[in-house]
């Protein structure tokens, strides 16, 4: 799908999304739909004997395309990243002006075939596919080949005959044959064109051309799942199905409610069968939900009467924290990892100007080079906001800043707010800055003289609010709101739910540094209002 027209058809989804209401997360005994509440896109999903593992989207951050492991398929926890960078090229590592926001590494594909698991994406910035391969999904190590041209939406699909295939395309859906070991496309081969209009079961008003394409064998049957989205609609799933992989394939739609969408099957060890899919859900990100599956003729049916229950018959939620977010004293014990998983760059790091080890229990963050803006400085370190409210919490220590430096802590998306400590001609203050209108400016200021500050952020996702607050504290008690409310908006550009953010640049002379003691998250807003 062209980049153009994804986007809009995404801010048409976030205006119908508004339309219909929130998500409710009521307590019970049963699951609750969205499964997650939080920024989790581009869902691939496998079951290997008991456990399930899930791959999803986290384009221009590292590393990336992160791995979830789940028992029950409600409960998800972070397990790996099938890379540590996508590459080394000017876009990723914020070299000086460039970036590459919205693009990286977009909709995976995960499979395991015969003993090895691989996971496959395809990007934009680097104009190629790239497949990761691993025999410890959990541990790795991860084997990284990649190939030209770079695939769209591809599902990797290896077949009862040996054969191995990419499915990919934008209404024009193609077949690719790959080489055994998934190197690259199979020589003398040329992908065909197996569905010439994959939207077509929708009707004629195309709006969003079929795409996110992922391909099953069941009972010897090949079924292609797609996203589509007619003018005047919303968000669509449409499924064919063919006796040969081939075609000819003969498609319907398979679920229209709520926007929900793009996805694929999964089944249970006890034979149940489940569509994971998503939702474009404003500030907060493209939140998962489950979908029964009954299967009738030899189609699977979707939903509940054709709607999206609110309810599931699996295991309620035990919450997203820790298992996709968590709080950090930046505390290391030998043998852990330097950082958790729930954390990730944005763009490539700079792993010389980072340090859990140069003063024991807290993250260092040091200048390297003059940056001009937040959006654009190097080593920002983040992680996910959930809803439907959350509060993320820091202690700063700023008495080795440089002149013109600015740290603290800042919610990212193009919209960003932040809230930290501007040392500018040989005075520090408190800042408050917001580019709610996507030109940053400065609501408030207020002289600092000591080196130790709390700062926090707070946002409220409840009903599409999507509001933030940010807050300061002298003592870590008594907080005093900074600034003013910001609006969250999920912009195309950024293509993403909006992230929590260390971050820490010099913007006259590198090399300052700030110390962050903690990063304290709760699924709460708990400072007054």
């Amino acid at each position: 799908m062209l980049y153009f027209l994804k986007r809009s058809s995404l801010l048409v989804g976030i205006l119908f999304a508004a339309a219909v209401g929130a998500p409710r997360l009521a307590q019970g005994q049963q699951a609750q739909n969205p499964v997650l509440f939080a920024d989790v896109p581009d869902l691939s999903m496998i079951r290997v004997g008991k456990t399930y593992y899930m791959s999803s989207t986290t384009m221009h951050l590292s590393p990336g395309v992160p791995i979830m492991k789940s028992k029950d398929l409600v409960n998800w926890r972070l397990v790996s990243y099938a890379y540590d960078t996508l590459a080394s090229v000017d876009a990723l590592n914020l070299a000086p002006g460039q970036s590459t926001y919205g693009h990286g590494s977009w909709a995976s594909s995960l499979r395991y075939h015969q003993g090895t698991y691989y996971v496959s994406t395809f990007a934009q910035t680097t104009g190629k596919t790239h497949v990761y391969s691993t025999k410890n999904i959990e541990k790795g190590p991860w084997k990284a080949i990649s190939f030209r041209p770079s695939l769209h939406d591809h599902s990797l699909f290896f077949d009862d005959d040996g054969r191995v295939y990419m499915v990919y395309g934008s209404d024009k859906i193609q077949l690719a044959e790959l080489t055994a070991d998934v190197s690259g496309l199979q020589p003398g081969t040329t992908p065909q064109v197996i569905i010439e209009n994959a939207s077509a079961p929708a009707g004629p008003n195309l709006g969003l051309p079929a795409e996110g394409s992922q391909l099953f064998k069941i009972k010897g049957k090949y079924y292609l799942f797609n996203i589509t989205w007619p003018k005047g609609g919303m968000r669509t799933v449409i499924v064919h199905r063919a006796d040969n992989i081939q075609g000819p394939y003969e498609g319907r739609v398979a679920l229209q409610d709520l926007g929900v969408a793009q996805g694929g099957l999964i089944d249970t060890p006890g034979g149940e069968w489940f569509a994971y899919l998503f939702r474009d859900f404003g500030a907060v990100g493209r939140i998962p939900y489950l979908v029964p599956v009954q299967w009738q003729a030899g189609w699977p049916v979707l939903g509940t009467a054709g709607k999206v229950p609110q309810t599931l018959a699996l295991p309620p939620s035990q919450g997203l924290i820790s298992g996709l977010v968590a709080s950090d004293e930046f505390a290391r014990r030998a043998g852990e990892p330097a950082l958790p998983l729930v954390w990730q760059w944005n763009h490539n790091p700079d792993n010389a100007l980072w340090s859990l080890s140069a003063r024991t229990g807290y993250l260092r963050l040091r200048t390297g080079r003059v940056d001009t803006s937040f959006l654009l400085a190097r080593n920002t370190l983040t992680q996910r906001t959930i809803g439907p409210t959350c509060t993320g919490t820091t202690a700063l220590d700023v008495s080795h800043l440089k002149d013109g430096d600015l740290a603290g802590l800042a919610l990212v998306q193009k919209r960003y707010g932040l809230v930290g400590v501007d040392y500018r001609n040989g005075a520090k203050a408190i800042v408050m800055v917001s580019a709610e209108s996507e030109k940053p400016v400065e609501l408030q200021r207020l002289p600092l003289t000591q080196a130790t500050v709390y700062l926090k952020a707070e946002c409220d996702f409840t009903e599409r609010k999507d509001v933030a607050t940010f807050y300061y504290s002298l003592d870590g008690r008594t907080w005093q709101a900074i600034g003013g409310p910001l609006k969250m908006a999920y912009t195309l550009p950024h293509f993403m739910g909006y992230r929590f953010g260390l971050f820490s640049y010099a913007t006259k002379n590198p090399g300052g540094y700030a110390d962050f003691d903690y990063f304290r998250l709760a699924n709460t807003t708990t400072a007054p209002k």
